[in-house]
């Protein structure tokens, strides 16, 4: 995949609050119809908005990425502002391992012990061969040893007991869900340092 079309591009709303990821092909058509604004950042200390007719003419620095035209390369933005949205949506965080881990607060939720990386797994409160679904809220995070013993039973029929029932986590403004994936030094005073 070409970096033209990978997520480089770090959005914030009017606000300057980190929303979303782009693709710089989406950028770039974005800014030339003044939806957005790119940020010309020089470190912490200095970041210009900058319109696409201004932005065409900047210097390809060492380092940016840059696109060819039949006018010269022009550099990639790595941050862009949009004009008219304010907004900070909310998303539920990916159902994953991970998320469960967290939700559950590193604790087996049938003995309450706190597990170490690789100590729990995902365990199907109803087991899947009984059509239990892959959900927030029949899944939660059992000690291996715990979750093989029960096996395809319900708790009630392996002589166990749910410390808490597992349901969906709260939804959070997505600032707090985007990560820096790509190691791009200017989206860092935008995110959450997690």
């Amino acid at each position: 995949m070409s970096a033209l079309h990978k997520n480089i591009v770090l959005v914030l709303n009017r606000n300057w609050q980190a929303i979303n990821t782009t693709p710089p092909a989406m950028a770039f058509a974005q800014m030339a119809t003044d939806v957005v604004t790119a940020l010309d950042i020089h470190g912490t200390d200095r970041m210009v908005p900058t319109t696409w007719e201004k932005w065409k003419t900047l210097p390809v620095r060492a380092g940016d990425e840059s696109i060819g035209t039949v006018h010269g390369p022009v550099r990639v933005p790595t941050v862009v502002v949009l004009a008219n949205y304010n907004r900070v949506p909310l998303k539920r965080p990916k159902f994953s391992l991970r998320a469960v881990r967290q939700r559950d607060g590193n604790r087996c939720q049938y003995t309450g012990r706190a597990l170490e990386p690789g100590e729990g797994n995902i365990d199907h409160v109803i087991p899947r061969s009984r059509g239990g679904l892959t959900t927030w809220d029949n899944c939660v995070l059992a000690d291996r040893r715990v979750n093989t013993r029960k096996a395809d039973r319900t708790p009630a029929e392996a002589g166990l007991r749910l410390i808490a029932e597992p349901s969906s986590p709260r939804q959070v403004p997505v600032t707090f869900l985007l990560k820096n994936t790509h190691d791009i030094p200017d989206w860092e005073c935008f995110l959450r340092k997690s």
